[in-house]
């Protein structure tokens, strides 16, 4: 098997994609017990979007209703807020990304494969973008708390990291992200620390 040469990963909100999404999801276990009543964790091992998936989708929404919490939707200047962390946790680490959408319920990239893993990448991201929403002001769920007493996160509690091998599924990745928001009705979005793809950069 190709070593992986990049990552596309995709970032969702609290409230999007749950763990016992019909389609499958990256949960070992439910966390509330409303939840539960809707299904068992539906954890997957692929690498690959299941998005696309038949599902019983008023199953799904159905759950969504025994959230604990109101399922997030950002805003547009929320979303300029999780660009501008996003872009600090970038220089940070010098992560490589050649494409970026950020919509109301998830979000997408393309990274380079980076020493750190995807998992680590995607924390790296959604923690600078919680702490730029928090410094704006603009945290859609400032008003709950864990009863940990930490604050109650924006996103889900993992990313789903689709591992890409060859230049051409890179350029498919890219090329879906892109694309993204058109399907949602929304233009192309341009972020100043997306980069030309170059396969020459990647191992």
């Amino acid at each position: 098997m190709m070593p992986v040469r990049a990552y596309h990963v995709i970032i969702t909100a609290y409230g999007f994609w749950l763990p016992n999404d019909p389609r499958g999801s990256w949960s070992d276990f439910i966390r509330q017990w409303e939840l539960l009543c809707f299904g068992l964790a539906t954890k997957v091992e692929t690498h690959r979007s299941v998005a696309g998936k038949p599902h019983d989708r008023q199953a799904r929404l159905d759950a969504k209703k025994a959230l604990q919490y109101p399922p997030v939707s950002f805003s547009g200047q929320q979303a300029l807020a999780i660009g501008l962390g996003f872009k600090r946790a970038i220089e940070e680490s010098k992560y490589l990304v050649f494409a970026c959408s950020i919509l109301p319920e998830h979000s997408h990239l393309v990274i380079a494969r980076h020493k750190h893993s995807a998992e680590q990448v995607v924390g790296h991201l959604k923690g600078r973008a919680t702490q730029e929403l928090r410094r704006q002001g603009l945290h859609p769920l400032a008003d709950y708390w864990e009863e940990d007493g930490t604050p109650v996160s924006p996103w889900a509690r993992k990313g789903w990291p689709v591992f890409l091998r060859t230049d051409e599924e890179i350029r498919r990745a890219i090329r879906y992200v892109e694309d993204n928001p058109l399907k949602e009705g929304k233009p192309r979005q341009h972020w100043s620390f997306v980069v030309p793809f170059d396969p020459s950069l990647l191992p």
